[in-house]
């Protein structure tokens, strides 16, 4: 029910518009950052506190945010965070003390302990009270800037991040000398190429980046080296991880078993540096392979650039948005040449009327004046013959200038000097005017003063590359045993009380074969039930995954024995496949798993009672092809078959097995057959 009368409504509709209100302060007012000058309202306010307060001396950071208070509704905890953050990114802020370390952790002193003051970068780019739009704060006490007229792409210099109601946005910190050198290229008319560069350091692969919208990630790493023969260095962290959680996730893969290292020991300092002993027989490479795949030594982010343009959320990707940043810098230094153009035409205009008033003595004319406003007459009749060589009307407040000339300076009155400043105005104006028909030049040489004063010292740190998809399969360690109870059908590393198969890691999964031809993948785990008559289970790892199954059975329907090769090409866990063609009581009878070069030959002993005149003959599996794994196989005998039994293995001696527990592949079967005689 919308109504519950004419004139009132209910609860629910009053919900669903405070709702609204509260949604789009969020967005507006909190968490997404504007593309005019890439800041959160806190930010900016911040800023505009501290250039009030900007005397060239350090401030204590709790005057900071008291000052800051008198515009953000917010309290003095959401304003210390967002001042600690922007000292942190070292752009904007000259920080003094402990202001914490993005690499560690170390959270910054409490801010009666530390100051700061906008750095010479801040007060050259962020603030012009000539181009600053206003408003009332908060309380309507004071005026706030709406935007800042910032001259320079903040926001992905920076970078943002911010959770609003239905949105988020996650723009990724790019390198301040690029970001210049892009936005001349974009003055210029060419292509550009972003990618993100973190303070941290570190490896990016920004292969997956899609200029930074939403969908695109980037992978990026720590730097690991090799120390000496026993030892791993870490030299950097991840962007947005710290050295303490680094360790801890180095801790929880070496207790899972998932990596072999002795001994880890934080040496960082002004450097990060984290020392990894290796445990006795671990490779240095596969080590390093495994810290990327199960630690947090590698990581993955997942940009989503998110502004708000024209009071509007919007999803936009960092070319474009520096296209918009770019432009905002050429539309802001234009204003600020007409701005300077309006100034010298004004300067120029008093300087040349006081030069007539002097020279031409019109000061003289209103000495025999009786009344002020027969001086403004006077002195509005002395002017009349240049009035056209102005740029603009004589008002009255310019004559008014002229009355407030003392006589002492009309008295030392040097015409030649007077020259000579005019001069000087007219050859600024001159530039002035120049500069704004070549607005598009002067934008770029403005680019190129900033990278020179600024950008010596944050050249990249981020090393750009392409990252080896690492398989977990192929780095994780043994840090399992397999064990199987064919009786009760039980596979599983907790079963240790019964039969040994191989050694394992836990992320493996096992590939079990049964008396009936019925095949099963599982995933390891302490216990599981695959089913009775286990006649083989071995490990899919990274070794034996593309290994070929050789496989003897006999067809229920017709009675004939077959053989055949496979591989399995894909599988499904926890799916069940068959190695026959699925006719009622047919049985397997052989199976083992082997390199593609690698065939077994095998004894066949036929049934004592057949017709057959060879009861005992070999068979050698390099005699067919291998197939898919659903194909029936050939035709090894239609006798019934007694026993198969393993002999030997072709090319064995050529060809190393990575598989250590072949014999007892082949020996599970050979028990099998024992058992059910």
């Amino acid at each position: 029910m919308n109504q519950t009368r004419d004139n009132h409504l209910s609860v629910a509709d009053f919900y669903q518009d405070w709702f609204l209100d509260y949604a789009s302060y969020v967005i507006l007012e909190r968490a997404v950052p504007a593309v005019e000058d890439g800041l959160k309202p806190v930010q900016r306010r911040i800023l505009h506190a501290m250039k009030e307060m900007d005397d060239g001396r350090y401030h204590k950071a709790a005057n900071i945010i008291g000052q800051a208070m008198q515009f953000h509704p917010h309290g003095d905890a959401s304003i210390g965070e967002a001042l600690v953050n922007l000292g942190q990114k070292d752009l904007l802020i000259d920080t003094q003390g402990n202001w914490g370390d993005i690499r560690t952790g170390d959270s910054a002193a409490a801010p009666r302990y530390i100051e700061a003051r906008l750095s010479k970068f801040a007060l050259e780019v962020v603030f012009n009270p000539q181009t600053t739009q206003w408003q009332l704060s908060y309380d309507g006490r004071k005026k706030e800037p709406i935007t800042l007229p910032v001259k320079f792409p903040l926001l992905l210099a920076q970078g943002a991040e911010g959770i609003a109601v239905g949105l988020s946005t996650k723009i990724l910190p790019h390198n301040f000398c690029e970001l210049i050198e892009a936005s001349i290229n974009i003055l210029k008319g060419k292509e550009i190429l972003l990618i993100p560069d973190f303070p941290t350091g570190g490896l990016i692969d920004a292969s997956q980046y899609k200029a930074g919208k939403k969908g695109g990630k980037v992978r990026i790493r720590a730097k690991i080296e090799e120390f000496d023969r026993k030892h791993l260095i870490i030299k950097d962290v991840p962007f947005s991880v710290t050295t303490t959680v680094l360790i801890e996730s180095i801790l929880k893969a070496i207790e899972a078993g998932k990596i072999k290292i002795k001994k880890v020991t934080d040496n960082t300092a002004k450097e990060v540096a984290i020392l990894l002993e290796l445990a006795p027989g671990a490779d240095a490479k596969t080590t390093i392979n495994a810290l990327y795949a199960f630690t947090l030594c590698e990581l993955s982010i997942s940009p989503n650039a998110c502004v708000i343009i024209d009071k509007k959320p919007q999803f936009i990707d960092v070319h474009e948005l520096l296209k918009i940043n770019t432009q905002n810098t050429v539309n802001l230094l234009e204003q600020e040449l007409k701005i300077r153009k309006h100034e010298l035409l004004e300067k120029l205009l008093h300087s040349s009327l006081e030069k007539i008033f002097i020279e031409n003595r019109i000061y003289r004319n209103i000495e025999e004046c009786e009344t002020f406003e027969a001086v403004l007459q006077t002195i509005d009749a002395g002017l009349e013959p240049y009035k056209k060589n102005f740029y603009r009307k004589i008002t009255q407040e310019d004559i008014l200038k002229l009355t407030e000339i003392r006589i002492k300076r009309i008295s030392r009155y040097d015409a030649f000097k007077a020259d000579e400043a005019i001069q000087k105005i007219q050859e600024e104006l001159a530039e002035v005017e120049t500069h704004l028909a070549n607005l598009t030049k002067y934008a770029i040489q403005y680019f190129k003063d900033l990278l020179k004063k600024y950008g010596k010292g944050r050249e990249r740190k981020t090393q750009i590359t392409t990252f080896e998809t690492i398989e977990a399969t192929e780095v994780v360690a043994n840090n399992q045993k397999l064990y199987v109870n064919r009786e009760e059908g039980f596979i599983g590393y907790g079963l240790k009380k019964d039969e040994f198969v191989c050694n394992c890691s836990d992320i493996d999964d096992i590939i079990v074969f049964k008396a009936d031809g019925k095949y099963i993948v599982k995933k390891i785990a302490e216990k599981v039930f695959v089913g009775k008559d286990i006649l083989y289970v071995g490990v899919l790892d990274k070794q034996t995954k593309d290994w070929v199954f050789q496989a003897i059975y006999r067809d229920g329907e017709e009675g004939n024995t077959m053989v055949k090769k496979f591989k399995l090409e894909g599988y499904i866990r926890d799916r069940e496949y068959d190695v026959t063609k699925g006719t009622d009581n047919s049985k397997l009878l052989y199976i083992s798993a082997k390199p593609e070069a690698v065939c077994d030959i095998v004894t066949i002993k036929l049934s004592p009672s057949c017709t057959a005149k060879n009861k005992v003959f070999e068979y050698n599996f390099a005699n067919i092809e291998i197939k898919g794994k659903n194909v029936a196989g050939n035709i090894l005998t239609r006798y019934p078959v007694r026993s198969i039994t393993f002999k030997a293995e072709q090319n064995q001696a050529e060809i190393p097995l990575a598989n250590q527990n072949n014999k007892k592949e082949v020996s599970q079967v050979d028990m099998f057959q024992e058992k059910n005689k």
